[in-house]
């Protein structure tokens, strides 16, 4: 086996003949000669030391060798393909990777919708996504791993930063149904409050340390992930401030009760926390970043899965 001499162009003979079924056929595709067609895949065959077609019958059929290899070839091409696009998009301005950071209190199907659509628009930018909490957002952005943001508005007061609202995220105090404080009917005076658990989201960077938002109760859990806490109001360990859209699907299965702390004031027992796009100032957004910041603050929202027109519908939208 002589692997030295591969060429790009072999595999593109050996996948388009395959494709085609003929050599004559792949050869008007390739705008060539069929000696040369034939010759390409004779060559490669020699290099590989294996048959690829079966030349016994009218057509050519794979062999079973040749159809074990046909993927991989396949692949290689699309790779070159990805790897030249990738290449000229970089020379033409992109980002070469795009890096964001999105708070889990954000609701996570909007980040979705947006990136759906911003695949389709900038398939050669590979993006990382992070999910942080409180501060720790802001200091993505700050500290510059990440080009853009979505934090809380309180948890980047103070950095110099490029806010942009856009969204507002409902909050409701909730406890599990089994919970003391669930069969409590209306407002809730903060006396009653004391006497039970306050689970708190605590700021892992340190940037808010000194602020609290919504904590009633002295006797207070703190915890560094929402994850975590959403599973320990849901082992009825305490009560404590959930986004509603991330406890629906709790309260409508009655898993988890809302509760009305009288402090909070409203009507429904929710509090509202407003949400940013945020970036430096002193670091210009690439096309991407600038397509993807521009989207999620418009509002947009693309087409969704099981829509008429699929794929056809989203080049649409990033169109």
């Amino acid at each position: 086996m002589n692997l030295s001499g591969l060429s790009l162009d072999q595999f593109l003979v050996f996948v388009t003949v395959a494709e085609t079924g003929s050599f004559s056929a792949a050869a008007r595709q390739l705008n060539r000669a069929q000696s040369a067609v034939t010759y390409a895949i004779q060559k490669l065959e020699d290099q590989l030391g294996v048959s690829l077609f079966d030349r016994s019958a009218y057509r050519p059929s794979l062999t079973e060798a040749g159809a074990a290899l046909l993927p991989r070839a396949t692949r290689i091409i699309s790779d070159v393909g990805a790897f030249s696009d990738q290449a000229r998009g970089i020379t033409e301005g992109l980002e070469p990777e795009l890096a964001i950071v999105v708070d889990a209190m954000f609701p996570m199907d909007r980040i979705v919708d947006a990136l759906r659509v911003f695949g389709v628009r900038y398939p050669t930018v590979p993006t990382r996504i992070f999910v942080a909490s409180m501060g720790a957002t802001a200091n993505l952005v700050i500290d510059g791993t990440c080009a853009i943001g979505i934090a809380l508005s309180f948890t980047s007061q103070g950095a110099e930063l490029i806010e942009h609202e856009i969204e507002t995220v409902r909050m409701v105090a909730v406890a599990s149904q089994c919970h003391p404080l669930a069969a409590i009917e209306g407002p809730i005076p903060n006396d009653e409050l004391q006497n039970y658990v306050q689970l708190v989201l605590t700021d892992p960077s340190g940037r808010t340390d000194k602020r609290d938002h919504g904590v009633l109760s002295r006797r207070n859990w703190r915890i560094g992930d929402l994850g975590a806490k959403h599973t320990m109001l849901l082992g009825g360990l305490g009560w404590g401030g959930m986004p509603l859209h991330m406890i629906q699907a709790d309260v409508a299965a009655g898993r988890l009760q809302i509760i009305r702390p009288e402090e909070w004031g409203t009507r429904g027992g929710d509090a509202a926390l407003s949400m940013c796009l945020i970036h430096r100032p002193d670091r210009a957004l690439g096309p991407a970043a600038r397509w993807l910041s521009d989207w999620l603050i418009s509002g947009k929202r693309g087409p969704q899965r099981g829509d008429a027109g699929g794929y056809r519908a989203l080049v649409d939208a990033a169109e």
